[in-house]
């Protein structure tokens, strides 16, 4: 351990006030600030005026997002850095700002209450009030704030979505399902890089033309298609392959268990169940964003939470899988395959 002389309060006072940043960075991508400067970099007067910033707050906003590295400023001209351009410019594929447009509109204020969610064990969203309600009833009820909330599960999963596309052993296999598809990235990233296969997409019946625009406007709704059923009541798609991504984390470990097993139900003889989530690392001290998206499960849903691999496994060899792995897929993401 460091001397005391050595230590300083600065991991501290950045940690405990790191709701500064961040709300800087969600102001930023509720007001299209990135997608104004994607197609030029623009004078400081000439940017305000666009984004409608008052004068006493303009250049402390824009020279925070310089100074956190989402800007970068040469005299009076601004422009964005590229990992902004690539990601929040809501004009390109890669634009994954939906997540944060959540954030920013939901999950920012529901936050707020955690402390009572860790003495109570209750959710802090829509929810609230309503013990035992589905954490997505109030969600799939406004197709407006639906629409949004399947754009923002597609934003924080895209990059996971390309990696599964490629490290999953597709090659064996003929046919796949998306369970809890949402707008229907997975199924559609599996279905661009592996053009033998065919998917479907399953998931609440709100969510089919959300989902069917979606594969159409990447050029696979003739391979991929949607079926609408509820993953509680209903049994799984008969194929080679079922994937679940963000999915388990929702639910408790019953309810998990149940999915697990109705999953290896469903599928043909050695086929696949492809899981994915922010993982716990098995110490549980280093995947801090899977540790703090378990405690975001806390604040959406009343009984879910984040896990490690190693329990993943566990869970599938309950249910009868005869192997299973965990393979790291980039960033906090890993998957879990067990074989049938």
């Amino acid at each position: 351990m460091s001397p005391k002389s050595e230590l300083t309060p600065e991991h501290i006072l950045q940690i405990g006030t790191g709701f500064f940043a961040s709300k800087v960075l969600l102001s930023a991508v509720e007001m299209g600030v990135f997608t104004e400067l994607a197609s030029a970099p623009q004078e400081f007067d000439t940017l305000g005026g666009r984004l409608g910033l008052h004068p006493r707050s303009a250049r402390d906003f824009l020279d925070a997002l310089v100074a956190l590295g989402f800007l970068a400023r040469k005299g009076a001209t601004y422009s964005n850095a590229p990992e902004a351009d690539l990601f929040l410019d809501r004009r390109k594929p890669s634009y994954i700002g939906g997540i944060l447009e959540m954030a920013n509109a939901r999950l920012y204020g529901y936050w707020n209450h955690l402390t009572e969610a860790l003495r109570t064990g209750r959710p802090q969203n829509e929810a609230k009030e309503e013990s035992g309600k589905s954490p997505f009833q109030a969600l799939y009820a406004d197709p407006a704030r639906l629409r949004n909330f399947l754009a923002a599960m597609s934003g924080i999963s895209h990059g996971a979505n390309m990696a599964i596309a490629r490290k999953a052993p597709w090659s064996k296999y003929k046919t796949y399902a998306d369970i809890g598809t949402a707008q229907g990235d997975l199924a559609v990233q599996i279905a661009l890089a592996n053009p033998h296969l065919k998917g479907i997409g399953f998931d609440l019946a709100e969510v089919g033309p959300i989902f069917e625009e979606y594969a159409k406007a990447n050029g696979v709704s003739d391979r991929v298609h949607f079926q609408k059923g509820d993953f509680f009541s209903e049994d799984l798609p008969s194929v080679d392959v079922l994937t679940m991504g963000h999915i388990l984390h929702d639910w408790s470990l019953e309810e998990k268990k149940m999915l697990i097993g109705k999953a290896y139900a469903a599928l043909h003889p050695d086929g696949a169940l492809v899981v994915y989530d922010a993982m716990i690392d098995d110490d549980r001290s280093k995947n801090a964003f899977g540790l703090l998206m378990s405690l975001n499960m806390l604040i959406e849903t009343a009984g879910g939470f984040d896990y490690t691999g190693r329990e993943c496994i566990g869970w599938m060899k309950e249910a009868g899988f005869r192997e299973a792995r965990m393979e790291h897929l980039g960033g906090p993401d890993s998957m879990v395959i067990g074989i049938k």
